[in-house]
């Protein structure tokens, strides 16, 4: 049960706005009694927040012990700090929305902008734009007035990512992403078409297939011994799964000079389709770290950027739980080499 003290009918009142009192349902450790008490904090930030002196028991004695047996019945006050300026500072920069609601916003990212800030790209951020239009309606995450990145895609990159505006829904959304309990697929165009009666294809330790044509490549990533700012297959690397069907071949028949595919992720590793349609011989269009010196048709070789876009993301609404599923066609420049590569 919660309330806050100030009754002033806002059900969404961020941290940092006013005290909230809470009472234990059921005996448990106190974070976990106050993360079930109520829905705008995490457990772990709760606990950061008990940790720091921010609640209080019904004598007003600061509780900052974590791990207190907390009994039923029980009233804490929780008063949040005042949340943290964000950084980077907001930009209005344009962004296409594909859904907005209280807890989360998903946006269609396009090719060329970057996630988060880093050298040499402080400005013009998908952060910094999501600052600029959320405004007050992000309640904090961490204690800080940002957007709670759960995953992110290569600057290069279109589609789809969630973000979420709350506490609550960023420690929600990282738990489906942590447990790969979620939907994202993409539209890859490569170098030639995979081919389950390719031999070479079919004697990959990497590779097996599965009904429905699909081929199943799993093959661990690691930071590359030689380059580190690339990724590259290493047994000793993180588990890597991706499921890839061929939607479309362009070129003459037997002779596929690109094809147009779907990837969907069972794990989400840094650059993971990259890494194995290129471990598999079918690199994307245009991927200047992992696909060149290939050669091939000039309508691939002159592709600025990897041919690649986040159509599909399916997941678990943080709020209650109900399936929600957002697709996004693929931008201007992929449609038209799609288009393009159809004429040959």
């Amino acid at each position: 049960m919660e309330a806050w003290s100030d009754d002033d009918g806002d059900d969404a009142a961020p941290e940092g706005a006013a005290s909230l009192t809470l009472t234990v349902a059921a005996p448990a450790r106190l974070d976990k009694a106050l993360a079930d008490a109520q829905a705008r904090f995490s457990r772990s930030r709760i606990s950061q927040l008990i940790a720091a002196g921010a609640v209080r028991d019904a004598s007003g004695a600061v509780a900052s012990n974590p791990a207190l047996k907390a009994r039923a019945g029980e009233v804490y006050t929780l008063t949040p700090p005042p949340i943290a300026p964000a950084t980077p500072a907001p930009e209005a920069i344009p962004l296409d929305i594909a859904h907005e609601d209280a807890a989360l916003i998903v946006v269609n990212k396009p090719a060329g902008m970057v996630v988060h800030p880093a050298p040499g790209a402080e400005r013009g951020t998908l952060v910094a734009a999501l600052l600029h239009h959320c405004g007050a309606s992000l309640s904090g995450v961490g204690g800080v007035a940002r957007p709670g990145i759960v995953h992110r895609i290569d600057k290069e990159t279109s589609g789809l990512l969630v973000v979420a505006k709350t506490d609550a829904a960023h420690a929600a959304l990282s738990a489906q992403f942590a447990a790969h309990d979620l939907e994202r697929s993409y539209l890859a165009v490569v170098r030639g078409a995979p081919d389950r009666a390719d031999a070479r294809l079919a004697g990959l330790p990497a590779v097996s297939f599965e009904p429905g044509g699909i081929i199943r490549v799993e093959a661990a990533l690691a930071r590359s011994r030689s380059d580190r700012k690339k990724i590259a297959v290493d047994a000793t690397g993180r588990r890597a799964v991706t499921r890839v069907e061929t939607v479309e071949r362009f070129g003459p028949a037997g002779k596929a000079v690109a094809a147009l595919l779907r990837c969907r992720l069972e794990t989400g590793r840094t650059h993971q389709i990259r890494v194995h349609l290129s471990h598999v011989g079918h690199p994307l269009a245009g991927d200047q770290t992992y696909g060149r010196g290939r050669g091939g048709h000039a309508l691939l070789d002159g592709f600025p950027r990897q041919a690649l876009h986040a159509a599909t993301l399916g997941f678990r609404h943080p709020d209650d739980g109900r399936p929600v599923r957002f697709q996004a066609a693929p931008p201007d420049d992929l449609a038209h080499l799609i288009v393009s590569l159809r004429k040959l």
